[in-house]
């Protein structure tokens, strides 16, 4: 009976210290990139860093979050060339504001390593998400994106929004607000 009450008293700490373990691990960051693409953007763009949270201004920061939650404002995880390789939507910043200077990266994991594109520059500190399949219309009604593959949408919280699509050859934009 005694050997039973040690044992069960073990199984319960064991127990506890596991799940003690569990909940005390910290959480994964919205902003985390994988280990070789963070090397990589490092060495190509020593002198910029990764939009965050912290980044856009209050007023911005709020909209964003309305809209996306936790999620990280540099950063989307998105099948932009529809191969299914992992592939992320960057947004680089260097500076302070108001001179602050924005880079739209896309990177995609190859089987060489990893491939970077510029897609975009512009001032003051800019977000980006992805968006689903469909259609998309300039705002000047001069140019419409159809597209079967998820499109990257850079922008310019209540300012402007240009979206990205990779048609199988080259990457197409549009501007869809202003």
């Amino acid at each position: 009976m005694q050997f039973k009450s040690v044992l069960i008293y073990v199984v319960v700490f064991y127990l506890f210290a596991v799940n003690h373990a569990v909940c005390a691990a910290p959480a994964k960051d919205s902003c985390d990139l994988p280990a070789g693409a963070r090397e990589e953007l490092s060495k190509k763009y020593p002198d910029k860093r990764l939009v965050t949270l912290a980044d856009p201004e209050e007023y911005d920061r709020k909209l964003f979050q309305k809209e996306h939650g936790a999620g990280c404002p540099g950063l989307a995880r998105v099948n932009f060339y529809g191969d299914g390789k992992p592939t992320w939507a960057i947004v680089l910043i260097s500076g302070e504001n108001p001179r602050r200077r924005a880079e739209l990266v896309v990177v995609r994991q190859g089987s060489e390593g990893w491939e970077i594109r510029s897609l975009d520059t512009t001032d003051w500190t800019p977000v980006v998400w992805r968006e689903g399949p469909g259609k998309y219309d300039a705002l000047d009604g001069k140019k419409t994106i159809q597209t079967t593959r998820p499109v990257i949408v850079f922008c310019g919280l209540e300012s402007w929004a240009v979206v990205f699509a990779w048609t199988g050859k080259e990457v197409e934009r549009v501007q869809t607000s202003d």
